[in-house]
């Protein structure tokens, strides 16, 4: 299950989507997501997915790709769809009575786009961080962040953080999978047994892992330090974010494309 988390992971390439600039990348995620909230009807979601299908076949990412950053989050869907399933009420008979619970055709169509709406918005951050690099994510956010300069608001450090803490997911990961292949090779039973005996599991492998991630801390720290690092003030950049004509065409056709979308609230009653 750890292999499959794929958030902070980098898919190289040379598509017009990886060339865009990270900004517009960044907004129109942001963006995305508020659209996959206001067109809160089966034609907005069906468009939505349309637009996301057509932006990783843009990207020239296999689908497998998608998958593996959809497979960890199935239990939590399924687990908010039944939720909904049992208690979002309709009007009239029910389709099925179950003891104290009642399903309604209004619950069936909730649950089923309250899951695609979901794996709609974990898709559509995941081709963020599949289309651009770390660094390039770091220097998108911090000058998207800039005009807090001026209440004094640490933007470079903020962006700093939050870049290192996506970029060193996957390595945190592969280093939970060799300390749990490493405790089983031991003897350790971290798949069977009662739910308290796994909660119980879990403390030979955090101990390790809390150690490996405070050592890495301290390496990386240790390495910005012996660069000059001193933060953001006087930091120059190889190569400068500039919007180009083809930024320009992205920016008018996914303006177009999720005005269509919002515009479906008007036309098509929502569930919510």
């Amino acid at each position: 299950m750890l292999k499959d988390i794929t958030i902070g992971q980098y898919y190289p390439g040379r598509s017009v989507i990886h060339r865009c600039d990270p900004r517009l990348k960044l907004v129109a995620t942001i963006a995305y997501i508020v659209v996959l909230f206001v067109a809160a009807n089966p034609l907005g979601i069906a468009l939505s997915l349309l637009l996301l299908a057509v932006l990783y076949r843009g990207a020239r990412i296999p689908g497998k790709m998608i998958l593996r950053s959809l497979k960890p989050i199935v239990p939590i869907v399924i687990f908010t769809a039944v939720l909904n399933l049992f208690f979002v009420t309709g009007q009239g008979e029910p389709l099925v009575h179950f003891w104290v619970f009642n399903i309604y055709a209004e619950g069936v169509r909730y649950a089923i786009l309250l899951a695609v709406r979901v794996c709609a918005l974990i898709a559509g951050t995941s081709l963020l961080t599949y289309t651009t690099s770390p660094i390039v994510l770091t220097d998108a956010i911090e000058n998207l962040l800039r005009p807090l300069n001026k209440v004094h608001f640490p933007v470079h450090e903020l962006a700093m953080m939050m870049t290192i803490a996506l970029r060193f997911i996957p390595t945190l990961i592969e280093e939970t999978e060799k300390i749990m292949n490493a405790q089983k090779a031991r003897g350790a039973m971290l798949d069977t047994g009662k739910f308290t005996q796994r909660i119980k599991a879990l403390v030979p492998i955090l101990i390790p892992l809390f150690i490996s991630a405070f050592r890495r801390a301290d390496e990386l720290a240790m390495a910005m330090e012996c660069r000059c690092y001193h933060g953001g003030e006087g930091r120059t950049r190889l190569k400068q974010l500039r919007f180009t004509a083809t930024d320009v065409r992205c920016t008018v056709v996914l303006v177009v494309a999720l005005a269509i979308i919002v515009s479906t609230r008007f036309f098509v009653p929502g569930l919510v």
